[in-house]
């Protein structure tokens, strides 16, 4: 049964959807099913994956609220190389409607359970606050990617992401963990980056990824493109970090190869 990642960050800015789409990609590209979840009203992962957000004709706003089932809003993104839940604005509306719904915190884990055996690893992308979206997430996930650019405010702000998932964790969902923390935007140029990282593995061990993705312009460039980067350009070290990523990541899930029973010579008696 797939495993399920929110990837989040209350912070904006710090590559949170750029990592959604690219590792999502990364993974499918180790041949890996994998299916991203658009859960930000922005429809940005959506756009990057290749899917028109405007002419999707249902998102996860009609899932959420109960307008639709989950196989009747999923849709492949050929050009990413991975099945889509995509979003836009109508998200915003879900947040006001789930509101008034005794389960609105569970909506999307029991969607998701219907699918979950057909897939590798199902990412979700979430808004860039702690919402009722947020929150459905949070309650769905196993584990949380938390993309953070080595700045001092988004230290700052990491403490009140890992309090939020403390709190889901014991009201909410018991199997909540932090997955890893992974450096987004790095310039190596920058004395602060290298500080900040420096403290994040001092704190998190190894909860930090060793993959550190770099500031890229072709990276900046593929969303405009609704592209993945790996699909706009392999040979980029935008793609070859998020290649890392997911190499890095199977390589943390993959159990060891058991060892094989010694063969003895048997000899009749």
């Amino acid at each position: 049964m797939g495993k399920i990642l929110a990837v989040t960050n209350q912070k904006g800015g710090v590559g949170k959807t750029t990592t959604s789409v690219n590792f999502a990609a990364s993974l499918a590209e180790n041949g890996r099913r994998v299916l991203l979840v658009d859960l930000d009203a922005q429809g940005n992962a959506t756009m990057g994956s290749g899917v028109d957000k405007h002419g999707v004709v249902k998102t996860g706003y009609d899932l959420l609220v109960g307008h639709a089932d989950i196989r009747d809003v999923i849709t492949y993104a050929p050009e990413a190389g991975y099945d889509l839940l995509p979003g836009n604005s109508d998200l915003t509306a879900a947040e006001v409607e789930l509101m008034q719904r005794d389960d609105r915190e569970r909506r999307l884990r029991s969607a998701l359970v219907y699918v979950q055996k057909e897939y590798d690893l199902i990412i979700i992308d979430c808004p860039p606050s702690l919402s009722m979206l947020t929150v459905n997430a949070l309650a769905a996930a196993h584990g949380v990617l938390i993309p953070i650019q080595c700045e001092y405010y988004a230290l700052e702000g990491l403490s009140a992401l890992l309090e939020t998932v403390e709190q889901v964790r014991a009201a909410i969902n018991t199997e909540l963990e932090i997955e890893g923390l992974l450096r987004t935007m790095y310039d190596a140029r920058n004395n602060l980056s290298g500080d900040v990282s420096a403290q994040l593995q001092e704190h998190f061990g190894d909860k930090v990824y060793r993959t550190i993705i770099p500031r890229n312009v072709r990276l900046a460039e593929a969303p405009s493109h609704g592209l993945p980067v790996l699909s706009y350009d392999k040979n980029s070290s935008g793609a070859a970090a998020y290649l890392a990523l997911a190499g890095e990541y199977l390589q943390r899930h993959t159990a060891p190869a058991q060892p094989q029973p010694e063969l003895t010579e048997h000899t009749g008696t």
